[in-house]
């Protein structure tokens, strides 16, 4: 496993129970979707995978081992993130080669032309024109935004993205069109996805393998395909019932 969340709970500093018991792991090239709704501690598990908070009990494991200060820059070359909303998760103030190029400044990966060249080859992967380096946040939709954000994430070529509700601030089309962005990354780079949502569909389309969380607990877990024909949950069921369908012609 690249990153793995192993009988991990979680306490609020107040005392409430956030976590309990929580397995979760994601394998080279892998593609995983972690579902439930607001509330049942999908960013408590994003914070404890990024090494933002430590487990009240359980590990966090990277590589099979716990995260140290020894590892930690390695971590963060190979554990990168996509957020939900894509118009506060970019600095307005900044251009967007600035922008593409932060983890390879502050990883201390590379820069000056040869950051510039990596910086206008992960845009390039997302779609995005590399005439765009000196354009700024406010001159792009909402979806090329996203995208923009995307290339930030990949730009250091990481091994595992942690995809934060990447689609839920956009329309469909745009949804459906970041959604194949990310399974096309995924196949030509080897990307392993972790994708956080309340929403089954937008899992479904991308990860084999999906996690049910509510209410803090893993209660079912399988492959995508077997969750949606046969959720063996109650809860389950009521997320597979509200995936939105076609009326039968």
């Amino acid at each position: 496993m690249i990153l793995e969340l192993r009988n991990v709970s979680y306490r609020y500093r107040k005392g409430a129970l956030a976590l309990e018991d929580v397995s979760i792991g994601v394998g080279e090239g892998q593609s995983v979707g972690l579902v439930g709704e607001s509330g049942s501690g999908k960013s408590t598990i994003v914070r404890l995978m990024l090494a933002l908070a430590k487990p009240t009990a359980g590990e966090v494991l990277f590589d099979g081992e716990p995260i140290t200060p020894a590892t930690m820059r390695r971590f963060r070359a190979s554990v990168q993130t996509v957020f939900q909303d894509p118009y506060s998760s970019l600095d307005p103030r900044q251009n967007i080669e600035s922008i593409v190029a932060e983890p390879l400044r502050s990883l201390g990966i590379a820069k000056g032309s040869e950051a510039r060249a990596m910086v206008a080859a992960s845009l390039a992967s997302v779609g995005i024109a590399a005439d765009s380096l000196a354009r700024y946040p406010h001159a792009f939709s909402g979806g090329q935004r996203q995208r923009i954000a995307i290339a930030r994430a990949t730009v250091c070529h990481p091994r595992l993205l942690l995809a934060d509700e990447p689609v839920s601030a956009l329309d469909v089309t745009t949804r459906i069109q970041v959604i194949d962005l990310l399974a096309e990354l995924r196949e030509s780079a080897g990307l392993a996805i972790l994708m956080v949502s309340h929403d089954l569909s937008a899992v479904a389309a991308l990860c084999d393998e999906t996690v049910v969380l509510n209410s803090g607990r893993v209660v079912e877990s399988g492959t995508t395909s077997t969750i949606l024909a046969a959720p063996r949950e109650e809860y389950t069921r009521q997320l597979v019932a509200a995936v939105p369908r076609l009326p039968a012609p």
